[in-house]
């Protein structure tokens, strides 16, 4: 259970990642954050009401909100620092996030058996590699690697407070519904001080630009979403260290997107990373 609800949040993180980056090249990242939370706000909002989850509102909540503010700063951190790049040494680095809910998991009492810990140490380098690492090239900014780290702290920190965040799958829907909010009026408030410093907030084309993407938009949202519910899930049924490892293959599915609907060739770094990722998520499978 643990395994097939952790790949399930990697494939949807990957997926949504890979859409977010295609709706950027054209959009402001923060309107494309904005935008698609509050598609995520209003079809959550919409499932707690059907689901009564108002009901299961508690202080558990405070880690939903906690999530909900630290998400976008790691967005926008992540996005910042792909911009000062190079995307070779920026995309890997922020994998090291997995490191913040495994550490969770260990301090909490977790012990994974030895074929786990293999397991987990064959994932993570794979997921490195996947990232398609530079080996050498120009300097990279300090700035960069500082955003980056601060991104992969924040991406941790969003997987360990929302598995702590509900006990209930109802329970569940309203914690990523105070989470979506959350990320909203973060987002909203960090959009609201760009534009007033001259940051632009529409597109070139404007409004339309924005009304048609917003099928895409939607996915984006809605596919982070499921991915948090899925991560939590895994979280709640088996070992964190395990769960948080698995989820955090998404960069692999990322890669492959890119592969196969953008025809980027995968380097031959990236190719192996896949291959040893997958050998990781065997050992953990089985383990």
């Amino acid at each position: 259970m643990t395994a097939l609800f952790a790949l399930a949040t990697s494939l949807l993180w990957g997926l949504a990642d890979f859409g977010g980056g295609l709706l950027t090249r054209r959009t402001p990242a923060l309107t494309v954050v904005v935008v698609s939370q509050t598609i995520a706000v209003a079809v959550l909002g919409a499932v707690v009401l059907a689901t009564g989850g108002w009901h299961e509102a508690g202080p558990q909540l405070w880690f939903a909100v906690a999530a909900g503010a630290v998400g976008p700063v790691a967005m926008l951190s992540f996005y910042k620092a792909l911009a000062l790049g190079p995307m070779g040494v920026v995309s890997p680095l922020g994998s090291l996030g997995v490191a913040v809910p495994v550490g969770v998991g260990l301090v909490l009492g977790e012990r994974p058996g030895l074929l786990q810990f293999a397991g987990i140490a064959v994932a993570v380098v794979g997921i490195l590699m996947a990232g398609g690492p530079e080996f050498r090239g120009a300097p990279v900014q300090r700035q960069a690697i500082v955003l980056t780290l601060l991104a992969a702290f924040g991406f941790g920190a969003v997987m360990a407070l929302i598995a702590e965040s509900s006990t209930t799958v109802t329970g569940l829907f309203l914690a990523l519904f105070v989470q979506r909010v959350t990320n909203v009026a973060v987002g909203g408030t960090a959009l609201y001080v760009s534009v007033k410093r001259g940051g632009a907030a529409l597109p070139e084309g404007g409004r339309a630009v924005v009304v048609a993407a917003l099928p895409a938009l939607a996915f984006v949202g809605l596919a982070d979403v499921a991915a948090n519910g899925t991560y939590a899930v895994a979280a709640q049924a088996g070992p964190v260290t395990v769960a948080a490892v698995l989820a955090s293959l998404y960069p692999v599915i990322t890669a492959l997107a890119a592969r196969g609907v953008l025809k980027e060739r995968l380097r031959g770094v990236q190719a192996a990373g896949a291959g040893i990722a997958l050998v990781g998520t065997l050992l953990l499978a089985t383990g």
